[in-house]
């Protein structure tokens, strides 16, 4: 299997299949309320987030770059968007209009995005440390927006964006699903998957050969923010309230994950924004098996941290040349013999 994708792929039939050993209804799909509902739904429609900051965690990635305050992002959005919706217990009440409340939450979000991306390009800090000063730093902003509270959230227009139902199906797969399309667009109809992997590959040669690397680096950073930004209002729509100090908590670790699974390069240029999807449907549905499988709680990472150490080792070629090499010593020896 030399493509790629092939590993991840394999990954995720043989989790469905494991999934469905175990749960003879898992696969199983019905039709209720005006709405579907089944395991399958259940795992996509929280995957959403996941697969929201991956897909900016891409870009970040092969242009050589890592942001792991992520995490943080999400939990500003989130605060930002229960702050102006307010935490009242009339459900009819908000105390500002919510397009507005969702569009400064975006804002703040591309704003922590575009920072971190002026951090990195314009300044010269180390990614790491540049999203490091963020991810620190962001939890205390959300619980200043947030006043140190967890806010309720109760006004039910917001939370079809996290948990209703359009044409039967989740509504945050079509938010998921617009996003990937229009940056699939972006990166095979333009040339901006090239400049990506240009400077990915080698931002000195692609600045002396007319890119803007510095502006592309920025860009890119900013629109993980904003994949964020999205995420957070899933997440808090979903759980109807915004908890600024575990909101998104380790999401950018499995953003990260789910990244490199899909064959993303870690050291920049190679990328896959598919392989990124296929990452995120991984790890979620290794924690839907986790938890129905009745693993204890204090070891499901430990689970999690094995079976991405066995893909990763799998999708490696250097480690399947040499395990190839192995197999056939033998045999030579044999031969002479």
């Amino acid at each position: 299997m030399s493509h790629r994708l092939a590993w991840p792929v394999v990954t995720l039939l043989l989790l469905l299949a494991i999934n469905t050993a175990f749960n003879a209804s898992f696969l199983h799909l019905e039709w209720r309320d005006g709405h579907l509902y089944g395991s399958l739904i259940d795992i996509v429609n929280r995957a959403a987030p996941l697969v929201l900051v991956s897909l900016g965690m891409t870009l970040v990635i092969a242009t050589r770059g890592i942001d792991i305050s992520v995490g943080a992002v999400v939990a500003i959005a989130a605060a930002v968007a229960a702050w102006m919706i307010g935490g009242s217990v009339a459900s009819d009440v908000s105390r500002f209009p919510m397009p507005l409340a969702i569009l400064a939450a975006l804002a703040v979000a591309l704003l922590c995005g575009l920072w971190n991306g002026l951090l990195v390009a314009k300044v010269g800090m180390q990614p790491i440390i540049a999203t490091l000063i963020l991810m620190v730093a962001g939890r205390g902003i959300a619980q200043l927006v947030a006043d140190g509270q967890i806010i309720t959230i109760y006004y039910k227009p917001f939370f079809f964006l996290g948990s209703g139902y359009l044409l039967g199906l989740p509504f945050s797969l079509f938010i998921v699903t617009a996003v990937f399309v229009l940056l699939y667009l972006a990166i095979t109809r333009t040339a901006l998957g090239l400049f990506i992997q240009a400077v990915g590959i080698n931002p000195t040669a692609a600045r002396v050969a007319g890119i803007q690397s510095r502006r592309l680096v920025v860009g890119a950073y900013a629109f993980c923010g904003l994949c964020a930004g999205v995420a957070g209002l899933l997440i808090s729509s979903n759980v109807k309230s915004a908890d600024g100090n575990n909101a998104g908590q380790l999401l950018e670790l499995d953003a990260i994950l789910a990244v490199t699974l899909g064959g993303t390069a870690l050291t920049g240029g190679r990328f896959s924004l598919v392989g990124s999807v296929i990452g995120a449907l991984i790890i979620q549905t290794l924690t839907y098996a986790i938890y129905s499988l009745g693993v204890p709680p204090e070891i499901n990472l430990v689970v999690k941290a094995v079976v991405v150490f066995v893909v990763m080792l799998l999708q490696s070629p250097e480690f399947r040349s040499e395990v190839r090499s192995l197999v056939q010593r033998p045999a030579h020896e044999g031969g002479r013999a």
